[in-house]
């Protein structure tokens, strides 16, 4: 009935994640509720190592890429499952360290790291930094030869791919804020420079083409074009580059028409890829990081709402508006990103109602989706909408000055919280 393995529909005809009934939760934690099921996060980790295992050996890391959702206890989790942190600013940094995360298996990325934050990564020796720009670059090296403190680096490469996914999450083409460019030889001189620094150590060469991706090609043709520049590096500079990051971007399914590439068939094609281009360019194999976040995360959290007001305008739309919107997922807004949803007081009735689901916020565009199919909803009902663990408590504000969400993990039918609900006084905690 639902494509995650973690739902499914009770004896009472109520919507369940993990094995614990979503009526039990809003109505002991409230709602607007992020729900996170444990055992599915943890099973996709381990089908990521496995992929990575099966077909390219143990030379390789997977790398969860927090910016899609991170907090202490996900921290956490992803420790327990021996996989490395990708990292995108101080305050992720930070909450990494206060998880007690390992730091030689943290990855910090960004196109705008400030001086703080990369103090920061310095003080802790993050295991490695992907530099995106030679401006980073030069910042850097004189931080670590400051604090006497070699850091292992990657270099953040354009490959000149223009990924299959919407204009606002495209990376890997040459005109994007990301990355060197390989077109005009600024990635070549960035490696060039990076191996004058005696305090940087260059290990190796990122790259990320987008997100959201069904395509293994464009994933397989990066992973080509990457290691032709490894190649490019050890012919003229008599250097060779140990690591490859293949970044991210795997695609999730989120409505029916969405049709996710196994994990393993994304290894198989890939492992192949970097194979025939290490021996086309005499180089030894590298070894490989991969950074699936959304991918993790997404098909295992869902997000429940209360019903309000239902505003039926005859002939144009029906109306259904819930206690959250765009504060707690903003992507409708943004992407106009499609969500499947259920009613989950209700889950086993048919779907027989075309619906928009609006939020509360103060903005005609603050919906969570379009013509959406329900079970006729009623004023009380429970709205649960599905694959929202990714990108919807990392994207979440206080517009309108709304509350933030509490978010429970489930786990074998048991949930605990593990981040509390905002509130009133949280808003004005740092006014003045």
């Amino acid at each position: 009935m639902f494509a995650a393995n973690c739902l499914d529909v009770n004896d009472n005809g109520h919507l369940t994640i993990g094995g614990a009934d979503t009526l039990a939760l809003a109505q002991q934690y409230g709602t607007p509720l992020y729900v996170m099921d444990e055992a599915e996060i943890r099973r996709a980790c381990r089908s990521y190592r496995q992929s990575i295992t099966d077909y390219y050996g143990s030379n390789g890391m997977v790398v969860y890429a927090g910016k899609a959702l991170l907090c202490k206890e996900i921290c956490r989790v992803i420790a327990q499952e021996d996989i490395g942190l990708d990292v995108v600013s101080g305050g992720e940094l930070f909450t990494a360290l206060e998880a007690g995360f390992p730091m030689d298996r943290v990855v910090f990325h960004g196109n705008n790291k400030t001086v703080e934050e990369l103090t920061m990564a310095v003080r802790n020796g993050v295991g490695r930094i992907v530099v995106d720009n030679l401006c980073e670059l030069e910042l850097l090296a004189a931080l670590a030869a400051s604090a006497k403190r070699q850091m292992d680096i990657l270099l953040r490469v354009k490959p000149g791919i223009d990924a299959h996914t919407h204009n606002f999450v495209r990376t890997g083409q040459i005109d994007s804020k990301f990355g060197l460019a390989l077109e005009t030889g600024e990635a070549f001189e960035a490696v060039r420079a990076a191996l004058e620094h005696e305090y940087l150590s260059l290990q190796g060469i990122h790259c990320h083409i987008g997100s959201q991706i069904f395509d293994i090609d464009p994933f397989e043709h990066a992973a080509q074009v990457m290691m032709d520049f490894v190649g490019q590096v050890k012919r003229g500079l008599d250097y060779e580059l140990r690591e490859l990051n293949l970044g991210g971007g795997f695609g999730i399914r989120y409505v029916d028409q969405d049709d996710p590439v196994p994990y393993g068939s994304y290894m198989r094609r890939v492992s192949a890829a970097v194979k025939a281009a290490a021996d086309k360019n005499g180089v030894a194999l590298p070894k490989v990081m991969i950074e699936p976040g959304r991918s993790i995360v997404g098909s295992a959290g869902i997000t429940l709402y209360t019903v309000g007001c239902i505003k039926d305008i005859p002939g144009v739309r029906k109306y259904v508006s819930v206690d959250g919107g765009m504060t707690d997922n903003p992507r409708y807004a943004l992407y106009h990103s499609e969500y499947e949803a259920v009613i989950a007081n209700r889950a086993a009735e048919q779907k027989d109602h075309r619906v928009t689901v609006a939020g509360k916020c103060c903005e005609s565009g603050d919906l969570i989706g379009e013509n959406m199919l329900l079970q006729t909803p009623q004023v009380g009902d429970v709205l649960a909408v599905l694959s929202t663990g990714a990108y919807n408590f990392s994207m979440a504000s206080n517009y309108n000055r709304l509350l933030r969400p509490a978010m429970v993990m489930v786990n074998e039918g048991k949930a605990r919280l593990i981040v509390r609900r905002q509130a009133y006084e949280d808003l004005v905690a740092h006014d003045l």
